[in-house]
């Protein structure tokens, strides 16, 4: 059976955990979750010239995903990573590699035949990053599937990018802190419910996520809500968690599962996750589902 073409494209990093260097980026562990789901993986950032780019690359492909890296006149990503009973706190370092994305000819040809393609806020916050972007979005199939996570960190957003994200998504992520920076961003009201419901109908989305750490997940689509509480696990840390969630829910979409199924198997991957240290664990394949 031929793969769906699935794309990360935005920032790729180095998370710095007290433990060490952990390869991150959220459109990179998108890709990677994904392509342990049974996608064709493709991940799209920018690294640099130096060790840590050098690094990065050979994990891509080390990990069966495409590489669609540009090598940029920039240092490689990193982020301070503190945490906090399990929860991290970022530091995110600026005008680095994937501050300077350019689409690579490898890029472009997943680009054009791409089932879904996910992007977020934090890889826009530099004009040559975002125009690529927006390129990249504008490249590919019109029955790809547009996931806008939205990802907002250190005031790297506006109003006005968020707004041009979600006019291009099919897919809105997003978070409980996130949800709150958003309802004081655009002046909204109604319980959370209400304005998923909204923006889902504002926005002519597929799906909304609501994912709220402990408290359960959210998934909001025109005719149907599934509601789906938080497993209790041992957490670790729960760094990629939502990239993971992202990932399995995409999946599911792609292949037309029911709402309450595929929100039920991005929870478990999600779960998982959390229990070990860094974004992009092995799955286990009692955790893996068959998406057929």
């Amino acid at each position: 059976m031929k793969k769906h073409i699935v794309i990360g494209i935005g920032e790729i990093l180095w998370d710095l955990l007290p433990v060490g260097k952990v390869l991150g980026g959220a459109p990179a562990n998108f890709a990677h979750h994904a392509m342990q789901l049974g996608a064709e993986g493709v991940t799209v950032s920018a690294v640099g010239n130096d060790d840590m780019g050098n690094e990065i690359s050979r994990i891509i492909e080390s990990e069966n995903l495409i590489n669609g890296l540009y090598i940029a006149d920039k240092p490689t990503g990193t982020v301070g990573v503190e945490l906090s009973n399990g929860i991290p706190k970022y530091t995110i370092y600026e005008d680095v590699a994937w501050d300077h994305l350019e689409l690579t000819d490898v890029a472009k040809v997943y680009l054009e035949k791409a089932d879904a393609i996910c992007f977020g806020s934090l890889a826009q916050r530099n004009h040559v990053s975002r125009i690529a972007i927006w390129k990249a979005l504008e490249m590919v199939p019109a029955s790809c599937l547009k996931v806008f996570d939205i990802n907002l960190r250190q005031g790297y957003y506006s109003k006005e990018l968020i707004s041009k994200s979600l006019e291009f998504a099919d897919v809105f992520k997003i978070n409980e802190e996130e949800i709150v920076l958003f309802k004081e961003l655009f002046g909204m009201n109604g319980t959370e419910e209400e304005l998923c419901q909204l923006l889902v109908e504002k926005f002519d989305l597929t799906l909304l996520a609501l994912t709220k750490g402990a408290e359960g997940s959210l998934l909001v689509a025109k005719d149907t809500n599934s509601f789906i509480a938080t497993p209790r696990v041992k957490v670790a840390d729960t760094i990629g968690a939502g990239d993971s969630f992202t990932a399995s829910m995409v999946m599911g979409l792609l292949y037309k599962q029911p709402l309450a199924v595929l929100h039920q198997k991005a929870v478990d991957v999600s779960a998982f996750v959390c229990t070990n240290s860094g974004a992009t664990p092995l799955l286990p394949e009692e955790i893996k589902y068959c998406f057929d």
